[in-house]
């Protein structure tokens, strides 16, 4: 198996965080692209077959603009912070009907201190999260099954939540801290010593498959196909 991220990809984005500055990554640019953004791209490339037995309706796409990889620059037209750079990666195979990072999908977020695994739905817009709402309302036995014994095994629910009821859902209902959410994903914590292990696309692809179940009744809630 081929080994895809390193000490060296961590190392970098640690190195990013002390200098982000434009000067520096240019400098640095081809360091950038060795160690995280090829070794991404790679990733992608391979891990398209074990995508397609998981659902044949997400997206494994290597370009380095538009597709699975998110850039490493930040927008900064709306924030204080203009620091130009993440200091992370992020690697989404997204549903094919979605166009953004909002869309359902598997997540690979890779940070000096924070690498995680993500499944699910992050920041909906409004029609799209009253959608997923009302179907845990429609359903709440099958949410109950989406996130149960399978989906805890490697992953919890996580993301940001209102602190009230959403406006139309009773706020006795008996799932109510669910329907507060503004986000519906899964999340599973790693070290970085297990990215950096030539096995870790099938321990990723292991997490994936836990995560069936919520993105399932996402897609269900959606109307799109899983």
């Amino acid at each position: 198996m081929s080994q895809y991220f390193t000490k060296a990809t961590f190392r970098f984005l640690e190195d990013l965080a002390a200098n982000n500055d434009r000067d520096w990554f240019n400098a640095n640019k081809d360091r950038y692209e060795d160690t995280v953004k090829d070794p991404a791209r790679r990733f992608i490339v391979d891990f398209a077959p074990s995508l397609k037995a998981i659902s044949p309706h997400f997206r494994a796409d290597p370009r380095p603009v538009g597709g699975s990889l998110f850039r490493i620059y930040r927008d900064t037209r709306f924030s204080k912070d203009k620091s130009p750079f993440k200091t992370h990666t992020g690697i989404q195979f997204r549903h094919d009907s979605g166009k953004d990072a909002h869309a359902p999908g598997f997540y690979l977020h890779l940070e000096p201190g924070s690498v995680f695994v993500g499944v699910g739905t992050w920041h909906p817009d409004s029609g799209s999260l009253r959608k997923i709402r009302e179907s845990l309302v429609e359903d709440g036995a099958g949410w109950r099954r989406a996130t149960g014994k399978r989906f805890q095994g490697r992953l919890r629910l996580s993301g940001d939540s209102l602190v009230r009821a959403p406006k139309g859902f009773d706020p006795e209902h008996p799932q109510i801290e669910d329907l507060k959410r503004k986000d519906f994903i899964g999340v599973a914590q790693l070290s970085e010593s297990r990215v950096t292990r030539r096995d870790f696309p099938d321990e990723f692809a292991e997490v994936c498959r836990a995560g069936i179940p919520l993105v399932r009744f996402l897609c269900r809630a959606l109307e799109v196909p899983f």
